[in-house]
C-alpha cells in the first residue's frame, strides 16, 4: 500500500504463530480483529479513556503492518502475526469483551498519524510491568486517565506532541502494491513514480544507486540504470525491469531506511506519494489521459470485434464508458465502466499484444508502440517519429525536420514541441500515446490522404 494514501482494509490475515512456523492463517475483518486484540491485550474494567488510548494504538499498528507490507513484501503471505514477540495478541476464535466491541466499532477506522507523514504510526506499545518499550505503556495509560488526560493527550504522551488522530478514514479492499505487469524502460505511469522515489531515497544509503533527476513517472534511461544497480547490490537479475521480486526488494529496503516500521520513522512526506496522473478515469472526465484511453480503444476495438470501438475527443462520455464496458465483458472484468488499475493493465496487454503484432504496410502508419518516448532514448520507434516529422515538415515548416538517426536528441524534442503547440498538445517534448497517434494521424493525411490510421482497417478481426 504505500504508494497511495492510507485507509482502512476489508479484511486482515493473521499468521497463528511466528512468522516462519507452519502455524495456520485466518482471514478475519479488520474491525473484528481489533476487537479480538483489545480484547487478549487489555482489560475491560480500565477507564475509557485509557480503552480508546490503547485502541488507538492497536489500530495504527495493524496499520502499520499493512501499510508498509512488512511481511508480505519479504514473501510470507499475511499481513500480521498472531504474538506479541513480533505484533500483538491474537487468540483464534475467542468472544470479545462488550465494552471493548462497543468502543471498536466507534474507533476502528481511526488511527494515529505524525503530523507531516501520511503513513499509519508505528505505535509501538508493550504492558509497562513485565516488559517496557519506547512506546506506549498499557497500564501506564490507567495512571493518566485516572489523572484526568485525554485518550488524544495519553497518545501525545507517549508518541510526542507532534501526532495527529487521523478520524473515518474509508474503508477499501487492499490490493497489492505491485502493478500488476513488469516496469521497464518506456513504461509510465503512477507506479513508475513510485518506484523513482523509492530508489532516490534507497540511493542515500546506499550511494552506489545513480540518482534519478525526473523523477516524473515516465520509466527514462536513468530510472533503467538505478534498477540494474538496485538489483546487482541486492543479489537479483540485473535486466533493469522491474519484476515482482524486484518491486518488493526495492519496497522493503525502502521501508527499512525510512524505518516506516519503527516508531522513530522519517515518515513518508505527501508529496512523495502524491500521483503524477490520474488514478483511475470515469464519466465525466477530460484530458489526455482520457485521449490516451480512447486510443488504446479505438485500436483494440478494431481487432476485438466485441469491443465497440471509441473517437478519440479527450471527453469521457457514454460511449467510452460503453466502450469500456464492453472491453471489460471480453476481459472478465468487472463492468463498471471505470477504468481502475486492473482495467488499465488488461488494456494495456491487449493492446502490445496488438502493436507487437501489426506492422505498418506502404499505405499505413505504425501503432504507438507502447512505450513513452523523451529526450535521450534510441531505437526503430524514435526512427519512425523522426521520418513522420520530417516528412510533417513540408507541409508545416515551423516543425523542424530531423535526421532520421534512431536517437532523440535536442532537435527531435525541438520538433515533437513544435508539432505538439502546432496542434494543441501539452508542449512536453514527450512523445505518449496522444502524440504519437496525432503525428502518426498528421502523416498519414498528408501521405496518404485522409482515413488511413491503423486501427482503422484493420483487415482482421478477433473474435475471441
Amino acid at each position: 500500500m504505500l504508494t497511495g494514501t492510507p485507509f482502512i482494509p476489508e479484511t486482515i490475515t493473521v499468521h497463528l504463530g511466528s512468522p516462519d512456523s507452519s502455524a495456520p492463517n485466518v482471514t478475519v475483518d479488520f474491525a473484528s480483529y481489533i476487537k479480538n486484540v483489545a480484547s487478549s491485550e487489555i482489560f475491560p474494567t480500565w477507564p475509557e479513556n485509557a480503552l480508546r488510548a490503547n485502541i488507538y494504538a492497536i489500530v495504527s499498528f495493524a496499520l502499520n503492518r499493512i501499510y508498509t507490507e512488512w511481511y508480505r513484501s519479504r514473501g510470507y503471505d499475511f499481513d500480521i502475526t498472531a504474538t506479541t514477540q513480533y505484533d500483538q495478541k491474537f487468540i483464534n476464535g475467542r468472544e470479545y469483551f462488550q465494552n471493548i466491541s462497543f468502543l471498536v466499532d466507534e474507533l476502528f477506522n481511526d488511527y494515529v498519524q505524525r503530523q507531516g507523514s501520511v503513513e499509519p504510526l508505528f505505535t509501538s506499545f508493550c504492558n509497562g510491568t513485565t516488559s517496557t518499550c519506547s512506546g506506549l505503556s498499557q497500564w501506564g495509560t490507567v495512571t493518566l486517565a485516572n489523572q484526568g488526560l485525554t485518550p488524544y493527550e495519553i497518545l501525545q504522551y507517549y508518541y510526542g506532541k507532534d501526532i495527529n488522530i487521523v478520524k473515518n478514514a474509508p474503508v477499501k479492499t487492499v490490493l497489492p502494491s505491485y502493478p500488476g505487469l513488469e516496469l521497464e524502460f518506456g513504461s509510465a505511469g503512477n507506479d513508475v513514480k513510485s518506484l523513482q522515489v523509492f530508489l532516490n531515497r534507497i540511493s542515500r544509503n546506499y550511494p552506489a544507486i545513480p540518482k534519478i533527476p525526473a523523477a516524473d513517472g515516465i520509466f527514462d534511461a536513468a530510472t533503467e540504470s538505478a534498477v540494474r544497480t538496485f538489483q546487482s547490490v541486492f543479489g537479483l537479475n540485473a535486466t533493469g525491469v522491474v519484476d515482482q521480486a524486484t518491486w518488493y526488494r526495492i519496497t522493503y529496503i525502502y521501508t527499512s531506511v525510512k524505518r516506516i516500521a519503527e516508531l522513530d520513522s522519517e515518515g513518508v512526506r505527501l508529496e512523495e506519494i502524491a500521483p503524477s496522473f490520474t488514478e483511475d478515469l470515469s464519466i465525466g472526465m477530460q484530458g489526455d489521459e482520457v485521449s490516451f484511453l480512447q486510443y488504446y480503444l479505438a485500436v483494440i476495438g478494431a481487432y476485438y470485434a466485441a469491443v465497440e470501438p471509441v473517437e478519440i475527443t479527450g471527453y469521457f462520455g457514454e460511449k467510452t464508458e460503453r466502450s469500456v464496458k464492453s472491453f471489460q465483458r471480453v476481459f472478465g472484468l468487472p463492468q463498471t465502466g471505470q477504468v481502475d488499475r486492473a482495467t488499465r493493465n488488461d488494456l494495456y496487454r491487449a493492446y502490445k499484444g496488438i502493436a507487437d503484432s501489426v506492422k505498418p504496410d506502404y499505405t499505413a502508419v505504425a501503432l504507438y508502440p507502447g512505450t513513452v518516448l523523451r529526450e535521450g532514448d534510441s531505437g526503430p520507434s524514435v526512427k519512425i517519429i523522426q521520418e513522420y516529422l520530417t516528412f510533417i515538415n513540408r507541409s508545416y515548416n515551423n516543425i523542424p525536420a530531423v535526421n532520421n538517426t534512431g536517437y532523440f536528441g535536442p532537435l527531435t524534442r525541438q520538433s515533437v514541441t513544435e508539432f505538439q503547440k502546432q496542434f494543441g498538445i501539452n508542449p512536453t517534448g514527450i512523445v505518449g500515446a496522444v502524440t504519437w497517434d496525432r503525428i502518426a494521424g498528421v502523416y498519414s493525411d498528408l501521405k496518404f490522404g485522409f482515413d488511413k490510421r491503423p486501427y482503422q482497417n484493420p483487415g482482421y478481426t478477433i473474435t475471441g
